[in-house]
């Protein structure tokens, strides 16, 4: 069997027609290259943490289930029905009821109804949807899992989803109500969609009911769900896993832009570089730490203000060797590191969660024949737990950057930078104490949000679910504080910059590193130095949207 996807999803280039020029005339510039989708095919096996950031970005694609996973499909959904034939056996979801009601039996009769009320009864979620980027994400993870072959699901359940993702159709899932045993909730809503029914979808830049939308996307209208097949759409904890997927994707970009702040913190202090020392840090045996130091190494490489020279500059008269830096300076390496050290992790458990069964009952094969195995796969315990460490250490970085851009308010704690950051004549001006507030104001609700939810388990339903993982909490508390860490980066970069042009005067002849150069730089495209005080809120929004576009990305993370 051939299970080797196209594993990356590049654009393909369009071609160019050539233009005949007559001397004189205007030549229109070319038409831009039209990207063609790039082919992803799900076996069951093989998607990567690669495939989904390329489909969190937008990157066109057309997904289809490969011919081997269908023909498992296939064979594993003719085993089940054929276990099933003689009505002695029972069960969850396909000839039995659910939860509380799990020893109520279902008539054969009755099957195509069931499916619809599974959806219908699960969809009761409220609350703003997920990003589309995530709902689609949400969609092929799943047609992947069943593509497995363990879920007794026709490969036309999967494929469905499928041209719904293929067709620009993106069903609104809401955030609120999943406890993360299962993502109920949201999955009955992709599920509602997905048969055709008034559940809304967005198509086209309009958002509207299925029934209405899939008509002009090009899609069939209705689909009918056969026995078993409406359980496996919700159960298991695929949009746990996409929402996960799409806060590592964020949490990188802001990993890379924390190390870029903090050289650019050393730049304007003129810190001590013993504390990035490569053998200091290959003592500590932690591989991120040392690729942590070495980044920010090459960052300063060639920064004459981190030197005994540069320190010297701001006040030679009174200059007394530093000899070392505070805590916050000092164990920075360490402490990004940490953070990288939970999107290994985090990466690890969901390439593993994407080409996994997840739901109940699985089906497998025994001796001749199929049998029905009943688990709990659909648990998000370890993602809700990974969540919760990621968003331990995404506050962590948010508590470390505040600190950092504290101190450069302080002449005493910055080494002789104005108070303030004033530009103009201090007191006159009063600079950026009040844009270091904003992060001050923050990162106590980073704290917050940053406790384990993981932690909060509660039963319902009448006790069938006595344990639950709120890992859908974990993962909304995460992404409010990739939110909230986006604005305290932006105030950090600020101040650094600030503190760099009210000193550069002093340091003339002395270099900054390449990289913080070029960071300070693509800041200053945005936000202007500031001198005399001026209205700060659009400077802070501009610093806001180039971090959240990943514009301080330096070179290299």
């Amino acid at each position: 069997m051939d299970l080797t996807p196209l594993r990356r999803l590049a654009a393909g280039a369009g071609l160019v027609a050539g233009l005949c020029v007559v001397p004189g005339q205007a030549v229109a510039e070319p038409p831009a290259p039209v990207p063609r989708p790039a082919a992803l095919v799900l076996d069951g096996g093989s998607f990567s943490v690669q495939d989904a950031f390329a489909i969190l970005e937008g990157r066109p694609v057309t997904v289809r289930i490969a011919p081997s996973a269908a023909e498992r499909m296939r064979a594993s959904r003719a085993g089940a029905l054929a276990a099933l034939a003689d009505g002695s056996l029972r069960v969850y979801g396909w000839n039995q009821a659910l939860g509380p009601l799990k020893d109520r039996p279902l008539d054969p009769a009755q099957a195509e109804t069931f499916q619809r009320n599974v959806l219908r009864s699960h969809a009761a979620g409220v609350g703003e949807p997920f990003p589309d980027r995530v709902a689609r994400l949400a969609m092929v993870i799943k047609a992947n899992q069943m593509a497995r072959g363990h879920y007794g699901v026709r490969p036309e359940v999967a494929q469905r989803l499928l041209d719904l993702v293929n067709a620009g159709v993106v069903p609104l899932m809401p955030q609120i109500g999943s406890l993360g045993t299962g993502d109920l909730q949201p999955q009955a809503a992709a599920g509602l969609a997905l048969i055709g029914e008034d559940a809304p979808v967005r198509y086209g830049g309009a958002v509207g009911p299925a029934s209405t939308l899939l008509p002009r996307a090009g899609l069939a209208a209705t689909f009918t769900l056969q026995a078993g097949e409406a359980l496996p759409i919700v159960s298991g904890s695929t949009v746990v896993a996409a929402s996960f997927l799409d806060a590592v994707r964020r949490a990188r970009v802001l990993a890379g832009q924390a190390e870029g702040a903090f050289a650019l913190f050393m730049e304007a202090t003129r810190a001590e570089q013993g504390a990035l020392d490569a053998r200091t840090h290959a003592e500590r045996h932690i591989p991120e730490e040392n690729a942590v130091a070495a980044r920010l190494r090459a960052l300063v490489a060639g920064s004459g203000w981190m030197t005994e020279e540069g320190r010297r500059r701001l006040d030679p008269a009174n200059y007394e060797p530093r000899v070392q830096d505070a805590v916050s300076v000092r164990a920075a390496p360490h402490i990004l590191a940490g953070l990288w050290h939970e999107l290994g992790d985090a990466r690890r458990a969901l390439r593993r969660e994407a080409n996994s069964s997840t739901s109940n009952p699985l089906v497998f094969r025994r001796g001749d024949g199929y049998e029905f195995v009943m688990g709990g796969n659909w648990d998000a315990s370890i993602m809700g737990h990974a969540a919760d460490s990621l968003n331990a250490e995404i506050a962590d970085v948010g508590v470390l950057s505040q600190e950092l851009s504290g101190r450069l308010l302080s002449p005493r704690w910055s080494y002789g930078l104005p108070a303030n950051l004033a530009g103009g004549t201090p007191g006159l001006n009063s600079g950026l104490v009040q844009v270091q507030t904003v992060a001050a104001a923050l990162v106590p609700e980073m704290q917050v949000r940053a406790h384990p939810a993981g932690t909060l388990s509660r039963p319902v339903k009448d006790g069938q679910e006595d344990h639950n993982t709120m890992a859908m909490a974990s993962l909304r508390h995460l992404h409010e504080n990739l939110d909230r860490l986006e604005v305290v980066l932006a105030v950090q970069y600020l101040m650094a910059a600030q503190g760099v042009d009210l000193v550069a005067a002093r340091m003339a002849g002395l270099p900054l590193g390449a990289g913080t150069r070029a960071l300070h730089a693509e800041l200053r495209r945005s936000v202007a130095a500031l001198g005399d005080d001026r209205y700060q809120t659009p400077d802070l929004e501009r610093a806001v949207a180039l971090v959240r576009a990943g514009g301080l990305v330096p070179s290299g993370s």
